[in-house]
């Protein structure tokens, strides 16, 4: 395999230090959902449904307040950001194991419109950092450090609050995710190039930055995100149905060393790949796995293929953003991304949750492909439409959509 693409993205100054950083720093982020789960179950005694509320408040604050951030860092800077989203984790995190579940819940709301961003602020740097015909590289590197943070930042957290208590890995979560704010207010990674800070940046108007192309990017990272967060679900219910639930370890492990492989792959190959074609590809390739079974070895080889597409698709809608968003409002354009993102998962979970309690294990992820698939098909008459344009008007080479597709 042609490894030339990553040394020449990795050879750009900071970007190495800036992938390590964003490893360390995702890992508490990626504990936050679980380790407060685990609080309100085992320590405030509360039931699933209301530690899903929980879930639910911190979710829908970050995925309203990640472009708010964005633009405070189009606006002011980077530092300014991470001092404030720093601060409010501290006090949350500090003080949610003293809270009651009525007070928590409003608090787990605020805490979620000014989470720290930090995966929207590592691939508006890498933006920054890397030129675009390196950038597919660097953020094929960035979906890895994602999927190595989900493996290890949930089960990290799970072994603490099993074995020793919920409180106290609030609070250890809670100090991890605060470091990663003062490190990367330490760090301080450039959010424009250099080209890009000495240029007269005038500030561009919402209509005109936030085009239709734009949006298709973000709602086809939501219909991806969807898929994933529709996956995780069924997997655990169709093991459950086979008796096999103990193996749900290894069948997760299995689908994100996949992912790992497949960004891998993604990054090292000579020509691009679409968002929109991956994302659909994604899609269909989730639709057929529970057919596998309920043996875990069998559902192992069938989430391989789907697998190995979920991190390129990640990398490559970002990228996709990266190329369409102005410097000026990239920090905008990348929480919005992030948004997307978020709401993706948010509502690919609870989708497949009522499926499969409708009808079948199984379901969860015929259902939940077939919506992805939809969400990517209702766009691609737009891309075809540029392309026609962009056929007349060659300037414009920017595409989602290959030839070959």
């Amino acid at each position: 395999m042609n490894l030339t693409p990553y040394r020449q993205a990795l050879a750009q100054p900071g970007l190495r230090s800036l992938l390590l950083v964003s490893v360390l720093a995702r890992v508490p982020l990626t504990a936050t959902g679980v380790t407060l789960t685990f609080f309100v179950v085992l320590d405030l005694g509360r039931g699933y449904g209301a530690a899903g509320l929980i879930g639910a408040a911190l979710t829908v604050g970050a995925a309203i307040g990640s472009p708010l951030l964005g633009r405070l860092v189009d606006r002011h800077g980077l530092r300014p950001m991470l001092a404030v989203t720093t601060a409010a984790e501290a006090v949350f995190w500090a003080s949610a194991p003293t809270l009651s579940y009525p007070v928590l819940l409003p608090a787990a709301f605020l805490a979620g419109l000014l989470a720290l961003p930090a995966f929207s602020v590592i691939r508006q740097s890498i933006a920054a950092l890397v030129p675009q015909e390196h950038r597919r590289p660097a953020y094929a590197l960035d979906s890895m450090s994602v999927e190595l943070s989900f493996m290890v930042g949930p089960a990290l957290a799970v072994a603490l609050a099993t074995t020793v208590s919920a409180r106290l890995t609030l609070w250890t979560v809670g100090a991890g995710v605060v470091a990663a704010g003062v490190t990367l207010w330490l760090m301080n990674p450039p959010t424009r190039s250099a080209d890009e800070q000495v240029a007269p940046q005038s500030r561009v108007p919402r209509r005109v930055w936030l085009t239709p192309r734009l949006l298709a990017v973000l709602a086809v990272s939501a219909g991806a995100t969807l898929v994933l967060g529709g996956t995780d679900v069924a997997v655990v219910a169709v093991l459950r149905a086979g008796g096999e639930v103990g193996w749900t370890g290894a069948v997760l492990a299995m689908w994100a060393v996949a992912s790992l492989v497949g960004g891998f792959a993604y990054g090292a190959v000579k020509r691009s790949f679409s968002p929109l074609a991956l994302a659909a590809a994604l899609s269909l390739c989730t639709i057929p796995v529970g057919l596998g079974g309920d043996h875990w070895w069998l559902l192992c080889l069938a989430l391989v293929p789907a697998g190995a597409l979920c991190a390129p698709t990640l990398a490559a809608t970002a990228d996709a953003v990266s190329r369409l968003a102005p410097a000026g409002v990239r920090g905008e354009a990348m929480g919005l991304h992030g948004s997307a993102v978020t709401v993706g998962i948010a509502l690919g979970a609870p989708l497949a949750g009522a499926v499969i309690d409708a009808s079948a294990p199984l379901w969860g992820f015929a259902v939940t492909g077939a919506v992805g698939l939809a969400l990517t098909l209702a766009v691609l008459p737009l891309e075809l439409r540029h392309r026609r344009a962009a056929a007349v008007a060659p300037d414009d080479a920017t595409e989602l959509v290959p030839a070959a597709v």
